[in-house]
């Protein structure tokens, strides 16, 4: 059984409804099972704020997590071009799990909501990829023979899954996006068994 951990900040919901498309797209593959994990808050200082325990969704993350997981899909909403601090406060925390290697080789991918078509999504996609990256994960994009980057008017980038909300009217996934979530899944999943 190949486990791929689905980790992901969210505020306002649609990155947290992403995280569980993407979990679908990863469940569609024989053979493959998603975990989800979010990570908490956290203050002006960098510190988390948040009880050790989610009162609802999924659990918080650990070291563990990422350590057992055969692949790694994160997700963030867009902060000016990069991932949220909460996400970033996480990542910032693995040095240990580098310094081991335990990352090595696998596969990982990415996703993000933003408020506006050009509020910054694909540099939080690129951002997100560096930590990645460095703990020498092999990242897995979205090819263009999946036929929504073709034809959305919405989010969806081969760099990963993205969804623009609307700064104000916050709108709701669409058809292309999801598809587009639930193939990064699954293309991650397939990866991921056959790195195994």
């Amino acid at each position: 059984m190949s486990e791929i951990l689905v980790l992901y900040y969210s505020q306002g919901g649609a990155v947290r409804e992403m995280a569980q498309l993407i979990a679908r797209g990863v469940e569609s593959v024989p053979g493959a099972k998603a975990r989800l994990r979010t990570v908490p808050k956290v203050s002006a200082t960098c510190e988390a704020t948040e009880a050790e325990i989610p009162a609802t969704g999924a659990p918080y993350a650990s070291l563990q997590d990422l350590e057992a997981c055969s692949g790694l899909a994160i997700g963030s909403p867009t902060r000016f071009g990069n991932m949220a601090a909460p996400m970033k406060y996480f990542l910032d925390g693995t040095s240990g799990l580098w310094l081991k290697g335990a990352l090595i080789g696998k596969p990982a991918a990415v996703f993000t909501s933003s408020g506006s078509l050009h509020g910054g999504n694909e540099m939080t996609l690129m951002t997100m990829m560096i930590p990645l990256m460095h703990h020498g994960m092999l990242m897995v994009g979205l090819p263009y023979s999946e036929p929504q980057l073709g034809t959305t008017k919405t989010g969806g980038t081969p760099y990963g899954a993205s969804h623009i909300g609307g700064a104000l009217d916050d709108q709701p996934i669409s058809e292309d996006e999801k598809k587009l979530c639930m193939a990064l899944g699954k293309r991650l999943a397939e990866t991921a068994l056959k790195l195994q």
